[in-house]
């Protein structure tokens, strides 16, 4: 996908399943080609729903909770040798139960992907628009953020973490033609409570609808 085709770049993570995958769509329908990654081989295989959208795409596996994989994402970014429009920061899990209980490799994997590995690929690509003078990400923080998880205590911890963060950059930012938004999902029917091992609570088993709230225009 090196070859320039006229047409913005975006880049998605976490987009196989969920709310990664209907930003990726969202962005494909609106004329961007994609670079997308998740931690595992589903990625490629909604790679061709999306180049539906008459785009290109791209799509890679790197477990972005590793330094490494974070490095490796961004120099596949860097190797199709475009200017990066757009990216959605969307890579997240959840640990659910409680924290005394919970088994702390997990917790520290959760807190490596929502946080640090979020805040080492944002360094990156924040830096490059930043020279540009122009470039917008979406982060994908939640409605967790406004307030303490009883049995989802680290969870809602990082997200809390990735809310102030992107308040704080953003107003760093607010003169260089660089824009930040918070996406703030409410509970949504995505894989996150298999994942959290939240099967069997009142919300994972309920009926959810998706409630999105953004803070700040993205466009």
């Amino acid at each position: 996908m090196a070859k320039d085709t006229g047409r913005r770049f975006a880049a998605i993570t976490g987009a196989s399943t969920g709310i990664g995958y209907e930003l990726a769509k969202e962005f494909a329908s609106n004329g961007f080609d994609l670079i997308i990654v998740a931690e595992d081989e589903r990625i490629h295989e909604v790679v061709p729903q999306l180049e539906g959208y008459g785009v290109t795409v791209k799509s890679v596996v790197f477990d972005l909770s590793k330094r490494r994989g974070v490095e490796g994402f961004y120099q596949a970014i860097k190797a199709e040798r475009r200017p990066l429009d757009a990216a959605a920061l969307n890579a997240g899990v959840g640990v659910g139960g409680a924290f005394l209980d919970n088994d702390l490799d997990e917790e520290l994997s959760m807190i490596n992907l929502n946080v640090s590995g979020l805040v080492h690929l944002s360094k990156y690509i924040l830096r490059d628009m930043v020279m540009r003078g122009e470039g917008k990400v979406l982060f994908t923080s939640s409605i967790a953020s406004t307030t303490p998880g009883p049995y989802l205590a680290v969870y809602h911890a990082t997200k809390a973490f990735v809310q102030s963060f992107v308040q704080g950059v953003r107003e760093e930012l607010k003169d260089t033609g660089v824009t930040l938004t918070a996406l703030m999902p409410g509970a949504t029917e995505t894989e996150f409570f298999e994942r959290a091992h939240m099967e069997d609570t009142e919300i994972g088993v309920s009926d959810r609808e998706t409630t999105i709230e953004a803070e700040h225009s993205y466009s």
